[in-house]
């Protein structure tokens, strides 16, 4: 019997196709590709990436944007709803002290955390990934105004189901709610410039945020990248055309607003965030990722 073994051992390595000093090596990671994958990508890595996840959402049918873009509607009333139950609870009486309005835009953050990790549609995001591509293949621009005109009223249908779920039914507390109408009325009663800018500054820092996590490598890296800076849209009350919507039509379903109310907030914050996020960070990111590359190979054949 231990003769059979020996033998049985011998002809292991015969049968794999491996010799005995080959199997463990074979069977060893590739530490280089590891650590090369763990190397701090380049502009131009971060925008062959934000063309190649493009490209894979331009390829979706129209009904697959219409209801991803439906989704991400919805679920961008988590960033509402989580403001406004802390509002509830720190500001029961409506006097919102410095400490309750930092701390509940601490929430803030939900909804685009939600969205973008979950791969919805939010039609702020699309002003980086599939102009980007347009960028450097100009005939994909019809494919992005099909993916923009579908998205953007679909993203626009969610938060007026979120709206309608907070407005309209039991589901959540009477003064959950008033706080997010009362968030919708602050909005709504900006005058039509402030609304422009402040959604050119919140286009730019919801695409920012969609070209870092571009290039991070990790959930958690992801996670931290879109809380910090969408907290920081929270914090200055930044025009956001889908995050904001919840709140002003929950305002309108609870007849603190008119309809009136809301186009005319609407069409200053998505033109801002168009501007924003096209102007300040799709144009300037492809400046740095192709056309640099482009003059420093220029000025290396001078050389």
């Amino acid at each position: 019997m231990a003769e059979e073994s020996k033998s049985v051992a011998a002809e292991a390595p015969a049968e794999t196709g491996w010799t005995s000093q080959e199997a463990p090596q074979a069977a060893a990671p590739d530490e280089t590709s590891q650590q090369k994958d763990l190397s701090r990508p380049s502009a131009e890595d971060i925008y062959a990436q934000v063309a190649k996840n493009a490209k894979e959402e331009l390829k979706r049918s129209t009904v697959s944007l219409a209801i991803s873009g439906f989704t991400g509607g919805i679920f961008m009333g988590l960033s509402a709803l989580g403001v406004g139950i802390v509002l509830a609870h720190l500001a029961p009486g409506g006097v919102v002290s410095p400490s309750a309005f930092v701390i509940s835009r601490m929430f803030y953050p939900l909804g685009f955390i939600v969205v973008i990790l979950g791969r919805s549609q939010l039609f702020t995001e699309n002003t980086l990934y599939p102009v980007a591509l347009v960028l450097t293949e100009p005939r994909a621009i019809w494919h992005t105004l099909r993916l923009w005109a579908t998205v953007l009223p679909a993203n626009v249908c969610g938060a007026l189901a979120f709206a309608a779920l907070a407005g309209l039914t039991h589901a959540m507390p009477a003064e959950v709610v008033q706080a997010i109408a009362q968030l919708g009325m602050n909005a709504a009663h900006d005058p039509v410039a402030t609304v422009f800018w402040s959604g050119v500054v919140g286009g730019w820092i919801i695409a920012t945020a969609a070209w870092l996590v571009s290039g991070s490598h990790s959930i958690t890296g992801s996670v931290m990248v879109i809380w910090m800076l969408t907290f920081v849209v929270g914090l200055g009350n930044f025009a956001h055309c889908i995050a904001t919507s919840g709140e002003i039509l929950t305002a309108v379903l609870t007849h603190q607003l008119p309809w009136a109310a809301y186009p005319r907030w609407f069409g200053p914050a998505v033109a801002g965030n168009i501007c924003g996020g096209v102007g300040m960070v799709t144009l300037l990111e492809y400046g740095q990722a192709v056309m640099s590359k482009g003059a420093d190979a220029a000025a290396g054949d001078v050389g």
